[in-house]
């Protein structure tokens, strides 16, 4: 970043704290889940493998690219599997292990892990939608929201089968627990995951632009955790739970974040 792209940046962000909003916005993560905890890695900030540039010009100092990139944090996948579609004599797809008794997960988790959605919930008929629990949650106490995306700032020599769902939503009202969904394409192509291998990213998007995200580890504080019962799986009983947003604000306790 040249001298002059800094000071423009910090112009930027000093403007934005004159009205108020802040440089820096500090976001707790943690992962809720009753058991297994230590298979969901921590965030990583993503980095690139790049050589030393040979020009002032190249794309490795373009301070654009350079920000955008610092700005996405990646989930690790925390399995190994091979997923594919097998038809039923009746014309029925059903979702299989492809790695048979090979398998790293057993069949009662893999049911615990995952959902093929019914065909009534699929987007089109063709393309069935699974979902997956990915039980990271974030949460801060200033607003922000956080935006889950697919890994396309990395190149994979096979790719999915399909159409990573991506999502946003307030986490300093509703940090609920994430998931993974999946619109597959091509039913007669496996879906693979390699443990350790990027499997979504995440970003956060705040008041003042400029401004820089400090994801720490959250304590799960009992108040984080009455906080998040209290909309866990409000979807099985109501439709557009975004409606329900200035309600969670209300029962909201002011401070949340607590880092480890």
């Amino acid at each position: 970043m040249s001298w002059d792209d800094y000071f423009a940046d910090e112009r930027e962000a000093a403007a934005a704290e004159e009205r108020g909003k802040k440089r820096t916005i500090t976001v707790g993560w943690t992962v809720r889940t009753p058991k297994s905890s230590v298979i969901w890695s921590p965030p990583q900030p993503f980095r690139r493998q790049e050589s030393k540039p040979s020009s002032a010009k190249s794309v490795q100092v373009c301070p654009a690219a350079i920000d955008f990139d610092h700005r996405h944090f990646v989930i690790p996948c925390p399995f190994d599997l091979t997923l594919q579609f097998a038809r039923r004599p009746t014309g029925e797809l059903t979702l299989v292990d492809a790695d048979g008794e090979g398998s790293a997960l057993r069949q009662t988790v893999l049911r615990e892990l995952m959902v093929l959605h019914p065909p009534n919930e699929w987007r089109d008929p063709n393309k069935p939608l699974l979902q997956m629990i990915a039980p990271y949650v974030f949460v801060a106490d200033d607003p922000c929201y956080v935006v889950q995306s697919p890994p396309y700032l990395q190149y994979f020599p096979t790719p999915r089968p399909g159409v990573q769902i991506g999502g946003r939503y307030p986490v300093h009202v509703w940090p609920r627990p994430l998931s993974w969904g999946f619109e597959w394409h091509d039913v007669n192509a496996p879906l693979t995951f390699k443990r350790g291998e990027p499997w979504f990213y995440v970003h956060f998007e705040t008041e003042n632009p400029s401004a820089r995200v400090r994801l720490v580890e959250q304590e799960m504080t009992p108040e984080l955790d009455e906080y998040l019962t209290s909309i866990l799986d409000v979807s099985n009983y109501v439709n557009k739970t975004y409606s329900l947003f200035a309600d969670a604000k209300r029962m909201r306790p002011e401070k949340l974040v607590k880092p480890k």
